[in-house]
């Protein structure tokens, strides 16, 4: 990990010498020096950091070198303040400017001077130096992996058929007694993976008619797992959400006990810590008058005693030496299925071996998997052999959960340096969370996480390697998609809980990150450290807290101004801890204020002005309503986010200020719905890095600024006004946004716009696109030829097109999502056979006219999911569903009591879609 903070220090003290030179007048020279003598340094950490076990000098000098590359940093940041202060406020003094120049040099020289001491000692040890091969043919392979990606990660299961065909059994069965199920075990051990195989399961999801998973963390909030199981089984209106989220406790308990009575229902709620947490759950659940089940996990045996002692208990086994070879082989092997690939002999013999010491645990035989799979060589096989055998001897061989966490801990150690901070960066967010693959990847690049100085390939972005570092840990196993997008991207992402408590150990260890929270054994600060370790000044801080958040921020403490990273995730805050982050913590990065709730004050304070070197900026739902000129000082800013909470209402109106054209480095923007009241209009045709922009301000705006961004790769506008303007900047040929790949024209408005879009100058105008949105009336479709052919996603509301949109739309070779909502007038539309190659998801609503719907033989082969809503005369869905194989899921809603009762269990037309799993009719 020191190894990645000198690494980082390098790579900042160069991005400064050569974007901010007129920042370093008189010491560019000795910052040169300094940073060679650090990356001199850097050839002796990577064995300094493997041998740290051996002896405790090597510990102290690890410690030392990291507060050193900090120390580096630091001097030469506020160096530049004081710089970029004096020339903002005109003071020139030279006197001022010579002992100023003076102070910086000592500093300098004193750092280089502990530098050398370090690297002689290091020497003098025998720590031989690792030289960066940057030109050698292993480092550029070296740096390709690191850029492997994946749109679709399995999630590997083995041996677990006959503990989920016997807790299948329990759930279906008629028995008014068996009401809980619980699925108890050591972690690691696949509760979560059963649980979701047996929540997906063919015959449980004919069954039940309703359906809700929750994740019980440590810190159970109750209202928030009441609201999320509500959610999931009354699948609520706009309206209806609102409605729930003002009910009190006692309101929500009463309503899901109704749900509960009035449907079957499944749900899961999975690892559950504790009696406490169930006694405060509990009033929500009935146990009597019901036909509804729960499934608990649980590392607790002793749970399912406290909870219902009628309840059935499964222990799921430890997996057998083949089922664990099994498992082993479908991560660390890609190509064990192709039928020409062959596993060497002594391959097989090292892997055997090494799954062996995984005592049939599924998630230390998974881990081990990703970690060898990124091995490709006999030898490098025998290095992680020999490791692992040292490193699991040392523990309590014989305790399965000890081992686990070796292997744990073993994946960690073999990460390449570049995704150590990466890994570590995920402790900041609290337990079984959702974590945003977007916002990870934005915080990553703001903190300098991603080198900017990478070996790019063509078009290449620092967000795609932070993406791609995302698709490196998946692929690793070291963390968990939440969800996937429409186009086979990571949307979210999660850490299982052993993981994260290994994230957090080794974030505490190194002084990576700091907690704020209402938990004591979520608290990771330095009051937990000891000697030299509690001298370490707070660097980044999450916050917890739903009260008392002053108290927890370092305003008193010894270089408390060294914060580059807050971020909260709750927060009841008043502004004079806001103003005093301002004011106090000069030298942040990342400032992310989302999660501070109730503000009484709607202005941002002008001191945010002071931050000249924050690069990420998040004010989303904060309800800030007017923004000083102070922001066009922020010229470092890299992602401002200003997104507000309602789309239609006062409350979504902000005045920004005609400063956001200062913002030359600016990559991501995320605009208010509405700006207001602004005398000027807004320029934005300077911010040529622009890479999102979010709710583009038309009336503010000239549309044809936007052919100015040539970077671009989303773009949202949201007044439909504008649309069809917007799509008449692409009449010249040669006008294009080349790298253009996400547009949405949406409306906030609460009808759909009757102007026409021309839709076949936005498609050759934006040759790139992969999602497009359109709300809008469009008069007819391009050729299919027209349509980018990477496009994945196709949304078109209110379009109306009165000639059949799938003859040219199932051609798309790539669309693997099309939803429409009153895009078609007419009476039949046809699916032709062979049409709809990708096709997975198909989501028809409110076509008022249609009558008849045909799907031909082989016609969508990879449809899994379709939903059809407010077809009122549409009787019966088409005879072809019954060849669609892959159909998975049949939404059904407000549709006529003919349509639902012909396509029921027992209904004539039933036999079309009875191979589908999981039916839903919801009115």
């Amino acid at each position: 990990m020191v190894e990645s903070v000198v690494s980082f220090a390098v790579e900042r003290l160069g991005d400064l010498l050569i974007e901010e030179a007129i920042l370093l007048p008189g010491v560019s020279q000795q910052v040169q020096t300094m940073q060679n003598e650090l990356k001199r340094m850097q050839c002796f950490l990577r064995e300094a950091e493997s041998r740290q076990d051996e002896d405790e000098r090597i510990q102290n000098w690890i410690f030392e070198i990291r507060n050193l590359a900090f120390d580096a940093e630091d001097v030469i940041e506020f160096y530049a303040l004081k710089v970029a202060h004096g020339r903002s406020n005109g003071i020139q003094n030279p006197l001022q400017k010579i002992i100023r120049l003076h102070k910086v040099g000592i500093e300098i020289k004193s750092i280089q001077s502990r530098i050398s001491d370090l690297t002689r000692s290091l020497q003098t040890y025998g720590l031989d130096a690792i030289r960066d091969r940057e030109d050698s043919s292993f480092s550029i392979e070296r740096q390709h992996q690191l850029r492997w990606s994946y749109s679709h990660v399995e999630e590997f299961v083995v041996g677990l058929d006959e503990d989920m065909n016997r807790i299948v059994g329990w759930l279906v069965r008629q028995d008014k007694h068996c009401r809980v199920v619980y699925i108890c075990g050591l972690g690691g051990l696949g509760k979560t993976t059963l649980a979701k195989k047996i929540y997906h399961h063919s015959t449980v999801r004919r069954h039940f008619e309703k359906f809700a998973w929750a994740y019980i963390s440590q810190q159970c909030k109750k209202r928030d797992v009441w609201v999320g199981i509500l959610f999931n089984l009354t699948s609520p209106s706009k309206e209806e959400r609102d409605e729930i989220l003002k009910m009190t406790d006692a309101e929500l308990a009463r309503k899901l006990h109704i749900v509960q009575r009035e449907k079957e229902c499944l749900i899961i709620l999975d690892d559950i810590w504790s009696e406490d947490a169930w006694d405060i759950l509990s009033p929500a659940f009935p146990f009597e008058n019901t036909r509804s089940k729960i499934v608990f996990t649980s590392r607790r045996k002793d749970m399912a005693l406290h909870v219902d002692p009628e309840g059935l208990l499964h222990e799921p086994n430890y997996l057998n030496e083949e089922d664990s070879w099994v498992l082993f082989q479908k991560k660390a092997f890609p190509r064990h299925n192709d039928p020409e690939f062959r596993i060497s002999e002594h391959l097989e013999k090292l892997g055997r071996e090494m799954v062996g010491k995984c005592a049939g645990l599924p998630l230390a035989i998974i881990v081990l998997g990703g970690l060898l799979a990124t091995k490709d060589t006999l030898s490098e096989w025998k290095r992680v052999h020999k490791y692992i055998n040292s490193y699991l001897i040392r523990g309590e061989l014989h305790e399965k959960q000890s081992r686990l966490a070796k292997v744990l801990a073993l994946s960690y150690h073999d990460l390449p340096y570049q995704l150590k901070p990466c890994f570590l960066y995920l402790s900041q967010f609290p337990e079984d969370s959702e974590i945003p693959a977007n916002k990870l990847i934005k915080l990553w690049v703001a903190e300098g996480i991603v080198p900017s100085r990478y070996e790019f390939q063509r078009d290449e972005t620092l967000e795609d390697v932070a993406e791609h570092y995302l698709g490196n840990l998946v692929s690793r196993c070291m963390i968990e998609i939440g969800q996937m997008g429409s186009t086979g991207r990571i949307k979210t992402c999660r850490l299982h809980d052993i993981m994260r408590e290994l994230c957090l150990s080794k974030a505490t260890q190194v002084s990576f990150v700091h907690i704020a929270s209402d938990s004591q054994q979520n608290m990771t600060s330095s009051s937990n450290q000891t000697g030299a370790e509690s001298a370490v000044a707070i660097r980044r801080l999450a916050v917890f807290l739903y009260e008392n958040v002053e108290k927890v921020i370092p305003f008193k403490q010894q270089g408390n101004q060294l914060l580059r990273s807050l971020l909260y995730f709750h927060g009841m805050e008043n502004w004079q801890t806001i103003k005093g982050v301002f004011e106090r913590f000069k030298l942040l990065r990342v400032l992310d204020l989302e999660g501070v709730k109730e503000l009484k004050q709607h202005s941002l304070p002008k001191e945010v002005g002071n931050l000249l070197w924050l690069k990420f900026l998040s004010l989303k739902r904060t309800r800030i309503r007017i923004l000083p000129f102070s922001l066009g000082n922020l010229e470092n800013l890299q992602t401002l986010n200003l997104e507000t909470v309602n789309k239609v209402s006062f409350n979504s109106t902000v005045q920004i200020p005609n400063v956001l054209w200062k913002l030359k480095r600016l990559r991501h923007l995320y605009l208010p719905n509405w700006c207001g009241n602004i005398t000027d209009k807004l320029q934005l045709e300077n911010l040529v890095n622009l890479q999102t922009l979010i709710n583009f301000p038309a009336n503010k705006c000239d549309v044809k600024d936007l052919l100015q961004l040539s970077k671009l790769r989303k773009l949202v506008l949201n007044d439909p006004r504008y649309f069809q303007k917007f799509a008449e900047i692409f009449t010249p040929p040669n006008e294009k946004l080349e790298y253009l790949q996400s547009l949405s024209l949406r409306t906030d408005m609460l009808s759909i716009p009757e102007d026409m879009v021309d839709i076949e100058k936005l498609v050759l105008g934006c040759p790139s696109l992969q999602k497009l949105h359109i709300e809008g009336r469009v008069e007819r479709l391009p050729g299919n030829h027209l349509f980018p052919p990477q496009l994945g996603k196709l949304t078109m509301w209110g379009c109306r097109l009165v000639e059949d949109p799938m003859p040219t739309l199932e051609m798309l070779p790539n669309l693997k999502y099309l939803s429409g909502w009153e895009m078609y007038l007419g009476k039949k539309m046809v699916c032709s056979q062979n049409g709809f190659p990708q096709l997975k998801l198909l989501l028809l609503r409110g076509f008022p006219n249609l009558e008849e719907w045909i799907v031909e033989n082989q016609a969508m082969p990879n449809l899994f999911r379709l939903g059809i809503s407010d077809c009122k005369k549409l009787n019966t869905v088409p005879e072809g569903l019954k060849f669609a194989g892959n159909l998975r899921e049949l939404e059904i809603r407000w549709m006529s009591k003919c349509f639902n009762e012909r396509i029921a269990n027992g209904g004539e037309d039933h036999y079309k879609v009875e191979h589908v799993p999981y039916i839903v009719f919801l009115n």
